[in-house]
């Protein structure tokens, strides 16, 4: 079974588990916060045949700025 939420900002997708609670999915978030400096966009929490988890994370990564640059040469003239 596969149940996804948003916790405290954070996508979290529960794999093979029906019994996972809202208090739960938020200890997850914060274990992996507590881990990471990069913001958290995903997070995957698949429970394994032996009893545990498996608990994969995605990042959002750093903001991109796309910089132009921009010359006062003309192309057309370079001989």
């Amino acid at each position: 079974m596969m149940n996804g939420r948003v916790v405290d900002g954070v996508e979290v997708v529960v794999i093979g588990l029906e019994d996972v609670t809202e208090q739960e999915t938020q200890h997850y978030v914060d274990y992996v916060r507590e881990r990471t400096t990069e913001p958290l966009k995903k997070i995957e929490v698949v429970g394994c045949a032996d009893g545990k988890i498996d608990l994969n994370y995605e990042l959002r990564g750093p903001k991109f700025e796309r910089i132009r640059r921009i010359t006062g040469r003309d192309a057309r003239k370079v001989a």
